[in-house]
């Protein structure tokens, strides 16, 4: 595999080359800061440049013209970076080998019109397929509920910080969803375009003069632009003291999820202690979490742990009867306090490198996981797949038990079910 990065002012073409998969999947990311008054806005944006274009205005017209190219696949999603929105388009084709010559080609630029090129006409996204996408975003934002898992952590940040990022809804509002019009959809689509910073991923069995020619041809952006702001929030401590917050539910099962704060951590913390702090706490199969709460004292039916990096947060989840909530807060602050006292063995250390050198290597069985991990790269400057195997092998215990002491429970949040 090779990685090549060429930086063009306008957008940053990320190119990786490897023989691994059948199919190039190119991946063109917009992202800016993020403000909360938009995130329906964008989520829509992000539906209807994958609904129709100016050539293919309605949905079946583009799925046959997807079909037309072999069955590529055209996805779009939003994501929070911190404090940044992050709206990828993503299009994943069979290389020509597989096909036929020139229908790599023709998907990019089909990807192209997507982007470049919607269903607008007098300045107006269509209004049809816009009522179509704002009455399927009010049905799922009005069955949120019905996913307690993702409903339960949405909760728990809008109660840890309501001030701050981390409390946005990503899914978007309700209430914000007929404010959108076709023509104020435009000027945010126009905004997104010129002011947006733009990095475009294309991975597969790909030559670089060859590819890099081609994203010059098809996405011709000339706007030159500057990070405006740091992708990391703020820090802050936890709570001196973590109160429940419940809320009431239909589901026999509770929903329990704990938000730590990651104070004051150095970027070699965050990077790698912390990285093996949480393997070992709760991020592992074989963790102090799953085995102490879930294992032996059979509190919980699953439990994890995972950190946030750029929110400075670890986030703690656990399925539990609501007769165990208590406990089960109870002994996940007893093995956090463990781990402060350095209670985990070499054994715990070594086995949670291993954790991370398997998870390094099941990133290079998949097009998309390797995109994420070279985009991360790329915003958080992180170290390459080789350096950080190197230096997470020379991390001692030391250092772990120090970032254990820097990671303090803040917000409890349970949506309580009604087994008793």
């Amino acid at each position: 595999m090779k990685y090549i990065k060429k930086d063009f002012g306008s957008y940053k073409l990320h190119m990786i080359k490897t023989k691994k998969f059948k199919t190039i999947k190119i991946r063109v990311c917009f992202r800016n800061v993020i403000k909360k008054d938009e995130i329906t806005m964008r989520n829509i944006l992000c539906d209807m440049l994958t609904y129709s274009s100016k050539t293919y205005k309605t949905k079946r017209e583009f799925t046959i013209k997807s079909q037309d190219l072999y069955s590529a696949s055209v996805i779009g999603r939003n994501m929070r970076y911190g404090n940044y929105i992050n709206t990828e388009i993503d299009l994943t084709v069979l290389n020509d080998k597989y096909t036929e010559v020139g229908n790599y080609n023709e998907a990019v630029k089909f990807l192209r019109e997507i982007i470049y090129e919607p269903n607008v006409e007098n300045n107006k996204f269509d209004n049809d397929a816009l009522e179509i996408i704002k009455a399927n975003m009010k049905i799922s934002l009005e069955a949120i509920k019905e996913d307690p898992s993702y409903y339960s952590l949405i909760r728990m940040n809008e109660i840890m910080d309501k001030k701050s990022p981390i409390s946005y809804r990503m899914c978007g509002y309700i209430e914000d969803i007929e404010k959108i019009t076709p023509d104020k959809l435009y000027t945010y689509y126009k905004k997104m375009i010129e002011k947006d910073l733009i990095d475009i991923f294309v991975i597969g069995d790909i030559e670089f003069k060859e590819t890099e020619r081609l994203i010059k041809d098809n996405f011709n952006s000339r706007v030159f632009k500057k990070q405006r702001v740091g992708y990391y929030l703020d820090d802050k401590k936890a709570k001196r003291k973590s109160k429940i917050n419940k809320e009431q539910d239909t589901n026999s099962q509770s929903k329990l999820v704990i938000g730590c704060r990651c104070y004051k951590l150095t970027k070699y913390e965050r990077d790698y202690p912390l990285t093996l702090y949480n393997i070992i706490l709760g991020g592992s199969s074989n963790s102090k979490l799953f085995e102490e709460v879930r294992e032996k004292n059979s509190l919980c039916y699953t439990i994890n742990s995972v950190p946030n990096k750029l929110d400075k947060t670890l986030i703690i989840r656990a399925g539990v009867d609501k007769e165990n909530i208590k406990k089960t807060i109870d002994l996940c602050e007893e093995q956090m306090i463990a781990m402060r006292k350095g209670k985990f063995s070499d054994e715990d250390i070594l086995k949670a490198k291993e954790y991370f050198q398997t998870a390094i290597d099941s990133i290079y069985e998949n097009q998309s996981s390797l995109i994420d991990s070279y985009y991360m790269m790329e915003l958080l400057d992180l170290d390459d797949f080789k350096t950080r195997l190197k230096t997470i092998k020379k991390v001692d215990k030391s250092e772990i038990i120090k970032v254990a002491k820097k990671v303090k429970m803040d917000t409890i949040y349970c949506l309580e079910g009604v087994k008793e």
